[in-house]
């Protein structure tokens, strides 16, 4: 069945505004119990953009065939960037199939002169999403069944505690994996002193005496602290056996990773600010990190994560892909780890509550079940989000405490 645009909905396309169209029934061919079968005439029609709170972006593909593709093609701080991108792609996707993903990727890719980077790789990662959203409800599968079918039936999921009694807290919810932050008063700086070491280990030490012996601690160095402040740490953190460190450094000089590394048995993880299996591929080679963290809404979407994946297996690492971000960002992290086998765990601050008509649900074992319904296997809940539409999220300004320089948040 095809629609035709209305000249509200074109002007709005173009304009790039919400609306009330967001909350507009879509006519879903995904009712239908079996799969689209008529090849040659499915086209995208439009594509829109959503702020939603509290500060995330989302995105939805629309074709002629009554199907939604969703995407989540965030960029911290840098929304209506974002916005702006995805419409400068928008001409090439109009009327182009939908199922042809790779293809696509490689377009927008490398059509592009200038490559890459976190605004056009971020936004190309959330259309690649909603493409693959598509091709799964077109055909009525998960995506990773797409990818070579399930390699699990669950997901292990973790929270976070900055204290022993968030910890307690995360317990009594049933997770099995933390993460946490170098505890500090104030922002690090270059060279610090015993009692700045002594306060950060310290809180580290309570949260593992709170979680247990079973409990999975990793920490986030947050790329906030510099080379000669990390090895410090890491060596003082030792004893009591982080899951990883997570961006001892800024990961843009690998180099700097590697030696990190190598000074320590524990495993070090990046990958958040790193984009595209090019990115990674140093990374593997140098051995910067054995444990990557590949977002899935930067680093090039599904299409990119899937393959940057099968780089880390050759190397004997695991993926923990990153993700701060909403609900579709998970949905998309929970199809790639059920598709591959070198999975550790996913990343998560919300499981849709508010967001999805279906939220995930954490298990007494620490973990989410794999979706599945086709697709990502998500539903957004338009009723419930009314009130999250739009918001104007700005990243931290973080200074130092004694000379107002400016210090990495």
């Amino acid at each position: 069945m095809k629609t035709n645009l209305s000249r509200r909905n074109a002007i709005q396309s173009v304009l790039g505004l919400a609306g009330t169209s967001f909350f507009l029934p879509e006519t879903s061919y995904a009712e239908k119990p079996e799969p689209f079968r008529d090849y040659g005439n499915v086209k995208i029609t439009r594509l829109e953009t959503f702020l939603v709170k509290p500060r995330w972006i989302f995105l939805k593909i629309h074709t002629d065939a009554g199907i939604v593709g969703l995407g989540e093609p965030l960029l911290e701080g840098r929304a209506l960037t974002i916005q702006t991108a995805i419409k400068e792609v928008e001409p090439y996707l109009i009327g182009k199939d939908p199922r042809r993903v790779v293809h696509h990727w490689q377009a927008i890719y490398r059509h592009a002169f200038y490559r890459g980077g976190p605004i056009l790789t971020s936004a190309l990662s959330g259309i690649d999403q909603a493409l693959w959203d598509i091709k799964g409800k077109l055909l009525n599968v998960p995506i990773y069944e797409l990818l070579g079918g399930p390699t699990r039936d669950r997901v292990r999921v973790y929270g976070r505690a900055a204290n022993a009694d968030d910890m307690k807290k995360r317990v009594q919810e049933g997770f099995t994996v933390i993460k946490t932050g170098v505890a500090k008063k104030n922002p690090a700086n270059i060279v610090e002193n015993p009692r700045f070491v002594k306060y950060a280990i310290d809180n580290f030490a309570s949260l593992r005496d709170a979680g247990g012996p079973d409990m999975d601690i990793a920490i986030d160095f947050h790329g906030a602290i510099s080379p000669q402040l990390a090895k410090v740490l890491i060596k003082e953190l030792e004893p009591y056996q982080p899951m990883f460190v997570e961006e001892p450094c800024q990961a843009q000089n690998v180099d700097v990773m590697a030696d990190i590394a190598r000074g320590t048995h524990l495993p070090i993880a990046t990958g958040e600010r790193i984009f595209t299996k090019w990115g990674f591929r140093e990374i593997l080679e140098k051995g910067a990190a054995s444990i990557l963290q590949p977002d899935l809404c930067h680093a090039g979407g599904i299409t990119e994560g899937r393959l940057i994946a099968g780089m880390a297996e050759a190397y004997y690492a695991p993926i923990a892909p990153h993700n701060p971000m909403g609900p579709i960002s998970l949905a998309t992290g929970l199809q790639l780890a059920a598709s591959v086998p070198n999975f550790l765990v996913q990343e998560q601050v919300t499981l849709g509550e508010g967001y999805l008509k279906n939220p995930f649900k954490l298990q007494k074992d620490g973990t989410v079940l794999i979706p599945t319904k086709p697709g990502l296997g998500i539903e957004l809940d338009d009723d419930q989000m009314k009130d999250k539409i739009g918001h104007d999220w700005k990243n931290p300004e973080t200074y130092n405490a004694l000379d107002g320089s400016v210090v990495d948040w």
